[in-house]
């Protein structure tokens, strides 16, 4: 590897919105995330469905699903 080029790897800290905390190595410092393996759906087997505004009510009342 060229000399002087590359950025330096270090050791950084990942914060998720959930509080979980991961330490890593990466070329940036001090990561946030919104979510990670401890809160992902696919992970956790629990699936949250978050209905803002009453969409799905309006499309079923607009498709006449109801």
């Amino acid at each position: 590897m060229r000399d002087k080029i590359h950025p330096k790897y270090e050791k950084t800290r990942i914060t998720c919105a959930c509080g979980a905390v991961y330490e890593v190595g990466s070329t940036k410092k001090n990561i946030k995330v919104e979510i990670c393996s401890k809160c992902h759906p696919f992970f956790t087997g629990v699936q949250k469905i978050l209905d803002t505004g009453g969409r799905v009510e309006r499309f079923k009342k607009r498709y006449g699903l109801e």
